[in-house]
């Protein structure tokens, strides 16, 4: 016996397509939960990466110019599509503020004050498809680097100055430390990128038997560079402590003067100055010029 009447939105037209209906529906039910809970158990999973491994700072002996270096994490099988970055931040632990830098690379190297401490830490980065979109990070790995100490502060030099005069050859002093006898002496090291170790000065200025500076006769590729210089010394009665300094040599220029300077009166109310442009290697167009004078020998005008 055939018969047709409704049951919610479905027509029901016999028993036997009743029961194909009612299948389709459970299976309609059944897709739709499994759908939304797949998805979300697939949003809740959390997707975590490793930190970088053997992360460590290395002195390879060039006065401050230091390597950071580190491995890739472990289980990176799961992201072989993905681009691994890390986040590396590093300081004197005196300083406030942290250098931040973001690289694909296993390596990085900068320069810092051997005088103080260091410290740095990095940790992975994931992001884009690989992280839902988001990005995870994994904790930080931490290094510290610190040369230790010999000798008392004040043996260390005084009054470090360096001029590079008329951008031609560098000249560096110092003052002895306190404190320090007689048999003390002092020795300067330097090293720039390009040079393949650090060097020993080889024309030191001496007064009463101690170096007190360095003269550099020629540097070749040094300036626009930083420029490391450890000063330590050597005494039989107390160990010495040793500075560091960091320069960039076209920042310590001192150039000649002019060759000569002209003085002409065209009235009784106008003067005329000139002057030669300064011998030596220094382009023209580098200069600015300081004119000082006087018309009662006492007050000077600049």
């Amino acid at each position: 016996m055939h018969y047709s009447h409704r049951i919610g939105h479905i027509k029901v037209l016999n028993t036997g397509e009743m029961a194909f209906n009612c299948l389709d529906i459970r299976c309609l039910c059944i897709f739709l939960i499994y759908t939304a809970f797949g998805y979300a158990l697939s949003s809740d999973t959390e997707i975590k990466v490793n930190p970088p491994r053997n992360f460590q700072i290395v002195d390879p002996g060039y006065l401050g110019y230091l390597y950071l270096q580190w491995q890739p994490p472990l289980s990176l099988d799961d992201f072989k599509e993905c681009t691994i970055e890390y986040e590396l931040k590093y300081r004197n632990i005196d300083s406030e503020k942290w250098k931040t830098i973001i690289t694909k690379n296993l390596h990085y190297k900068d320069g810092f004050d051997l005088n103080k401490g260091i410290e740095a830490k990095i940790h992975t980065l994931l992001s884009g498809q690989c992280a839902n979109g988001s990005e995870v990070q994994s904790s930080w790995s931490e290094a510290t680097y610190w040369i230790s100490p010999q000798g008392n502060l004040e043996t260390k030099i005084q009054d470090m100055d360096c001029i590079y005069y008329n951008w031609q050859y560098l000249l560096c002093s110092w003052k002895p430390g306190r404190g320090v006898h007689f048999d003390a002496n002092y020795n300067l090291f330097y090293w720039y990128e390009g040079l393949d170790h650090a060097l020993q000065c080889v024309n030191y200025i001496k007064a009463n038997g101690q170096n007190i500076g360095c003269r550099f006769l020629y540097l070749e590729s040094s300036d626009y560079t930083n420029f490391y210089i450890c000063v330590n010394g050597s005494s039989e009665s107390k160990p010495i402590r040793a500075s560091y300094f960091i320069f960039q040599l076209q920042n310590l220029v001192k150039p000649l003067p002019p060759d000569y300077l002209s003085l002409t009166m065209t009235n009784s109310c106008e003067i005329n100055l000139k002057w030669s442009l300064p011998r030596g290697p220094i382009p023209a167009k580098c200069f600015i010029y300081q004119i000082e004078f006087t018309e009662d020998d006492t007050t000077w005008v600049v």
